[in-house]
């Protein structure tokens, strides 16, 4: 494609060397004429523009989406990590008797509610980017965590366990899930 003038004069340039690296340019003649638009080339380099902007608008939207994904199960396998460790010690004290039940309840409870805090700001601050399904899925665990640590805030030594296995239950499920829908690492 040529480039034209704006006022639609062609331009004819004779150029000379002057010195080492320089380069002196004018212009001997113009030529007459109107600018003219070759359509056929304007749509191509407008389609492969789009092509371009599509692309890039792509792969930028894919990079989000990764980052999005690798933020919050990163995060999530960290705070899970925590509040499994939290739990297991308060059940091993609870089946036990042991005389710290009560302070490995509370931080037992403690950690579920902190990581249900953690994952669902992650979530919050991943807004669209995280994929829908993935997203459902930590929802999912902020509930049955949240739901399990008031459970165990119940607890007492005489307590029946049958409401914590079922919360532990609902948990353990949506931590599977989650774990399987985040990438491996």
């Amino acid at each position: 494609m040529k480039l034209l003038n704006p006022r639609g004069f062609g331009l004819v340039c004779a150029s000379g060397a002057v010195a080492v690296g320089l380069v002196l340019a004018g212009c001997a003649n113009t030529v007459e004429g109107t600018a003219t638009v070759d359509q056929a080339q304007v749509t191509s380099y407008k389609a492969e523009a789009a092509t371009s902007a599509a692309a890039a608008s792509s792969s930028r939207a894919a990079a989000a989406i990764a980052k999005a994904t690798g933020d919050n199960c990163d995060a999530f396998r960290k705070a899970a990590t925590t509040q499994v460790d939290r739990y297991n010690e308060f059940v091993d004290a609870h089946d036990g008797s042991a005389g710290d039940q009560s302070a490995k309840r509370d931080a037992a409870a403690t950690a579920l509610e902190d990581a249900a805090k953690t994952v669902e700001t992650q979530v919050a601050a991943a807004g669209p980017n995280l994929p829908a399904e993935l997203s459902g899925k930590f929802t999912d665990y902020v509930a049955a965590a949240r739901a399990l640590a008031a459970e165990i805030r119940k607890m007492s030594v005489g307590s029946s366990v049958v409401p914590l296995n079922d919360g532990s239950k609902k948990v353990n499920d949506a931590l599977t899930a989650v774990r399987n829908g985040c990438p491996a690492k």
